[in-house]
């Protein structure tokens, strides 16, 4: 008796396409995980503002994004309330006296300022609104008329 008429081939292992298949998906889906993942991270609007936002709330019964009660922005408000309804003369005269009576808000003057230059050119136009800049947070409200005027 011979050696090999006792052999027996060992069934192949790991050559189906069960395996074929299992590689794929072993070398596609980490792949496929990593870049969704960083897709989901460049639609989140990072910036706060809600004017542009991708996602929404999860929640149903979640209110619309309430309003900051800073006192600068509280006073920016009415500032550019003011400056609708009567005409950013006033509401700079205002912006004034409110940094005299509350020192506190005058690292904020120059963003109040420039807000409102640029509310005024939407308001009168570029040229009119620059006839009603004063002295107040320096040129913080022609900046802002000049930034709305270019673009």
């Amino acid at each position: 008796m011979t050696h090999s008429a006792n052999y027996t081939q060992k069934p192949r292992r790991g050559r189906g396409p069960a395996r074929r298949v299992g590689r794929t998906l072993a070398l596609v889906l980490p792949v496929m995980l990593v870049l969704s993942g960083t897709l989901a991270v460049t639609r989140v609007n990072w910036s706060g503002s809600s004017a542009d936002s991708i996602l929404t709330a999860s929640s149903q019964n979640v209110s619309a994004r309430t309003k900051s009660h800073a006192p600068q922005d509280v006073l920016r408000d009415k500032l550019l309330l003011e400056l609708q309804d009567k005409d950013p003369g006033i509401a700079l005269t205002h912006l004034q006296q409110e940094m005299h009576e509350r020192p506190s808000l005058a690292k904020h003057c120059v963003s109040i300022a420039r807000a409102l230059g640029r509310a005024a050119v939407q308001a009168y136009g570029p040229s009119r609104a620059q006839s009603f800049a004063r002295p107040v947070c320096d040129t913080a409200f022609a900046t802002g008329v000049a930034t709305a005027a270019r673009g």
